[in-house]
């Protein structure tokens, strides 16, 4: 990669390790508030899913304001509503306050996707890479919020912690501001020009030009990759925010393995062994994201979503059985559940880049993680239910329907592909 290139790999990775420190830090503390609150897993399910469900909805208006402003402004405002969010969030009194604060980090991370996306997509020559390192920095940060905010919960109480993940923002904050980078250095790498060279900003920001671009974008094409997209969003954040919880019924306590603390403390009780294998199946997505990327640099992107949304199938069925058979297994099934979900990611984000123009790619990636954090959100509260109403066998296996009809629609848009690619030539 060239210098540009560079400056916007690494802008963008560290921006995007901070967005998913701070939401996969929820699912930690998720444990610890069904202690502290007299809730039900649906109840919290449902409170959680309104953070979740913001970060995915403003995705859209993110990404007009992207297409409007450029990517360095949002994502500093990004930075700077999610560090606050976590401040508020630890002085949260109830359910109510805990939801109010969710979604204010809903709402401040929800421009991160579209903003950071469209920027790589159009100012990194190498996007493919670009996309896998992007990616793997989004799992460190995965990875790194819920082990951080664990550690952190052996010695401090669960407010305290989160006042203290607000601190590395203001690291990030600094950098953002004195990186230097041309956002639109490799539009012509991708064809077309930006549209904001051919547009005045006010025909930019119209409801009319809105309409417009939203209706050329939806193409069949763009149309099934954004449910394509909606069935990662339910499929991750189903597995995802019960998980800690769902692993505790298969793990003994972690004093078994190592004492870090007094097994009589309050810590004891809210603080499990499920907390680490949790962090290392994040840590095990960076893999996944790496050689999610290099593929779509390979085959087809469409061909890549299709095998890893089969495999997330047999990986959701087998899950709960494995589990049972003891710690290696668990332990083996939750690596290849970690590696799968998170392969996935740069290739359905290649695949975006490849049905949409280069001046409505801040639209296009708005959309898309409408679709994948917004209406995937839902899939929090899918979980939440299904553990109250059945069986943790059935609700993997009802989780298990998202990955399949993945696998069936990104065939079909694959197949698509092809016959089109077929008849141009």
């Amino acid at each position: 990669m060239d210098r540009n290139s560079r400056s916007i790999v690494v802008f963008t990775s560290v921006s995007h390790a901070m967005v998913h420190t701070y939401e996969l830090s929820i699912p930690i503390l998720v444990a610890i508030w069904l202690v502290e609150f007299p809730v039900s897993t649906a109840v919290l399910g449902a409170v959680v899913s309104i953070g979740y469900a913001l970060f995915g909805i403003g995705a859209l208006p993110g990404g007009i304001l992207t297409d409007r402003f450029g990517s360095r402004t949002l994502i500093v405002g990004c930075l700077i509503g999610m560090g606050l969010s976590f401040l508020f969030l630890s002085f949260a009194t109830g359910i109510l306050t805990i939801a109010f604060a969710l979604a204010v980090w809903g709402m401040a991370a929800s421009v991160y996707h579209p903003a950071g996306l469209s920027l790589i997509s159009k100012g990194v020559d190498n996007r493919g890479s670009a996309f896998a390192y992007h990616g793997m920095a989004g799992n460190i940060g995965i990875a790194f919020g819920p082990l951080v905010t664990a550690l952190l919960l052996l010695t401090l109480d669960w407010r305290m912690a989160t006042r203290l993940l607000a601190v590395p923002t203001a690291i990030v904050i600094g950098y953002a501001l004195t990186v230097e980078f041309d956002e639109t250095a490799a539009v012509s790498v991708d064809g077309g020009t930006d549209r904001s060279e051919s547009t005045t900003d006010s025909d930019t920001m119209s409801l009319f030009r809105f309409i417009t671009d939203s209706r050329a974008l939806f193409t069949t094409g763009f149309a099934l990759a954004m449910v394509i997209v909606m069935m990662n969003g339910l499929f991750y954040r189903g597995m995802l925010t019960f998980l800690p919880d769902v692993l505790d019924q298969f793990l003994p306590p972690i004093q078994d393995y190592i004492q870090l603390f007094d097994p009589d403390s309050p810590i004891a009780e809210e603080f499990t062994l499920s907390s680490y294998v949790y962090v290392g199946l994040l840590t095990i997505g960076i893999s996944g994201q790496y050689v999610g990327g290099k593929l779509s640099d390979r085959i087809s992107s469409t061909t890549g979503l299709a095998i890893v949304f089969g495999a997330l199938v047999v990986v959701a069925i087998a899950f709960v059985p494995a589990a049972r058979g003891g710690l290696s297994t668990l332990l083996i099934v939750s690596a290849l559940l970690g590696f799968f979900l998170f392969a996935l990611q740069p290739l359905y984000q290649a695949t975006i880049a490849d049905h949409s123009p280069p001046g409505d790619r801040g639209l296009s990636y708005g959309y898309t993680y409408l679709m994948s954090f917004g209406i995937g959100a839902a899939g929090a509260a899918i979980a939440g239910l299904l553990l109250s109403v059945t069986t943790t066998d059935g609700t993997f296996l009802a989780l298990a329907v998202f990955p399949a009809l993945g696998s069936l629609f990104a065939i079909t848009l694959s197949r698509r592909d092809r016959t089109r690619k077929s008849k141009s030539t």
